[in-house]
């Protein structure tokens, strides 16, 4: 019998398990592609998207 599929989502939940993120504007969204490109990134970029409107 296998074992019961645990979502990635629900392990990181139940250890606690955190991700570092920069929040952006969108407005700021070429320059975050370009700090891709440069290697110039920490941590995983998320959109604020408040900043659409």
């Amino acid at each position: 019998m296998r074992a019961p599929v645990i979502r990635p989502s629900d392990f990181y939940a139940e250890h606690g398990i955190t991700s570092d993120i920069e929040l952006i504007p969108i407005q700021k969204i070429n320059e975050a592609y370009d700090r891709v490109v440069k290697s110039d990134v920490k941590y995983r970029f998320v959109i604020d998207m408040k900043s659409l409107g």
